[in-house]
């Protein structure tokens, strides 16, 4: 799921019973919105305009843009001697991410965007856990300690499992002085076009400047035209669809100790405009009694829901809950393919982030899964390209490649994507039936698989006792509708062992 949101307002220090309420004070003055009185010509603009559209917000603009972090990088020159050991392409959460970590090695990066210290533009919620084994649980601006599922208007599933918010500005900076620290190379420009020798690749810039590397890492997300995918595998992407805002309300019904991760209700929609065969639900980041992060998402369809029908559904939402949206801080689409078929493995281009196939494939989770991975990728690097060891070409292309794609998580991934297909399936009660099942896992089953961490043999259990909790209702749509995804699945499994 998108689960996201992320911008400065709050202190990283997790809530407390006495600290629940954000008030105004607290508030940074880049974001000057939250004035006690308006201006007597803004009074009667404001009424007429809250009364006239209640519950309609379309017509709003944002109110803050993300600025460049203000920081002193290591500028590669064009003067300068162009050989590195590594060369990352992107410096999003995954590029600045990962060259972060190849550098503690004393391993020479360099790292290529058009604008290295811009603040990444999309927002991320993590689970509290997830960000603690990493160490970066400094990085989460705010807390909750509970979430809550809405499976319809008479059952409510809650979570014992603190989830937050990234501070994307912080955690940036965290890995830019890390990069910084460990002597990493920036280089302002986009990649036009990678060539390959045996031993090494160059990388052209769209200035002319070329680039030289024993590896070459494509952290640039997913509309990389840079890794190859085998022709006869059809990629069959679910694609996830969202629309959300910070926003400044008049009132919203949610606790402030719980994020909302699902509300399927749809009785706002029961108009006629039924929802049942692609269903939306939303997700809410409850930050005070009149500030939330607000996001109606498409779990999964294919093809992709059009975002106005996305907006469409989330005014009618709030209209029903009684949510008056005042003032826009922020908002976002979203838009991210999952499932479908992996890159080729191995091929001369390294894929890290969201061209690799590491978005969770049932969830569109992937930020703490990219956050833990980049040290193992780099470990593998290292054992190729650290001190005295001499591994490159094909043999360095193969190790790298294995390391973040062992047989072991690909099997698993065929798992999360059957999930997938099958939601793809499902119709709204369905999809209720579904989730009222899932959420009554045992916890280790449940944070394996939404944390994208489960062994094969907890799948295999995952799936027996998922099964055993599900209702007779959602037994038979799965035996009727997902005998054939279930084959392939199987098949394709197979294939993975005969690789």
């Amino acid at each position: 799921m998108t689960m996201n949101t992320c911008l400065m307002l709050f202190s990283p220090n997790p809530p407390t019973k006495t600290n629940q309420l954000v008030h105004h004070s607290s508030i940074p003055s880049i974001f000057p919105l939250f004035k006690t009185h308006l201006p007597s010509s803004r009074k009667h603009q404001a009424k007429s305009h809250n009364t006239r559209k209640f519950g309609n917000f379309l017509d709003l603009q944002p109110e803050y843009q993300p600025e460049a972090l203000d920081f002193d990088l290591l500028w590669h020159h064009s003067s300068d001697h162009s050989q590195f050991d590594v060369i990352i392409i992107g410096a999003g959460p995954a590029g600045i991410r990962l060259a972060e970590q190849v550098s503690l090695y004393g391993i020479k990066v360099c790292c290529v965007d058009p604008n290295p210290l811009s603040i990444w533009p999309n927002n991320y919620g993590v689970w509290l856990d997830e960000f603690e084994d990493l160490g970066l649980e400094d990085c989460l601006d705010k807390t909750w300690p509970m979430a809550s599922i809405l499976i319809d208007d008479k059952n409510t599933k809650y979570l014992d499992r603190s989830y937050g918010r990234i501070n994307r500005k912080k955690l940036k900076e965290k890995f830019v002085k890390g990069c910084v620290f460990n002597g990493v190379r920036f280089y302002k420009s986009k990649v036009w076009e990678i060539k390959h020798h045996e031993f090494e690749s160059i990388v052209v810039c769209d200035n002319g400047k070329e680039l030289k590397a024993s590896l070459v890492v494509d952290a640039s997300g997913f509309g990389s035209k840079f890794i190859d995918r085998d022709d006869h595998k059809v990629r069959n992407y679910g694609f996830q669809v969202a629309f959300g805002v910070l926003a400044e309300v008049d009132f919203h019904p949610f606790d402030l100790d719980k994020v909302v991760l699902m509300d399927w209700r749809d009785s706002h929609l029961r108009d006629g405009n039924s929802i049942s065969k692609s269903p939306t639900f939303m997700y809410a980041m409850p930050f005070s009694s009149t500030l939330i992060f607000l996001e109606e998402t498409s779990l999964v369809s294919r093809p992709a829901m059009s975002h106005m029908e996305v907006k469409r559904r989330m005014v009618a939402r709030l209209r029903h809950l009684g949510i008056n949206v005042k003032r826009i801080l922020q908002d976002e689409k979203g838009l991210i393919p999952m499932g479908g078929s992996l890159p080729r493995i191995p091929q001369n281009v390294i894929a890290f982030g969201g061209n690799s196939g590491i978005v969770h494939p049932s969830t569109g989770y992937m930020m703490a899964r990219t956050m833990a991975l980049a040290p193992i990728v780099a470990a593998s690097i290292n054992e190729c390209l650290g001190s005295n060891r001499m591994i490159r070409g094909e043999n360095l292309y193969a190790k790298v490649w294995s390391s973040m794609w062992p047989i072991e998580r690909r099997v698993a991934r065929e798992f999360y994507t059957f999930g997938m297909e099958t939601l793809l399936k499902l119709d709204l009660n369905e999809t209720r039936d579904f989730f009222d099942a899932f959420f009554e896992l045992k916890p280790n089953y449940l944070q394996g698989y939404l944390s994208s961490s489960l062994s094969l043999n907890d799948i295999v259990w995952l799936s027996m006792s998922l099964f055993a909790h599900a209702s007779n209702r959602s037994r038979y749509a799965i035996a009727t509708k997902c005998p054939k995804l279930l084959a392939k699945m199987i098949g394709n499994i197979c294939l993975e062992f005969l690789r």
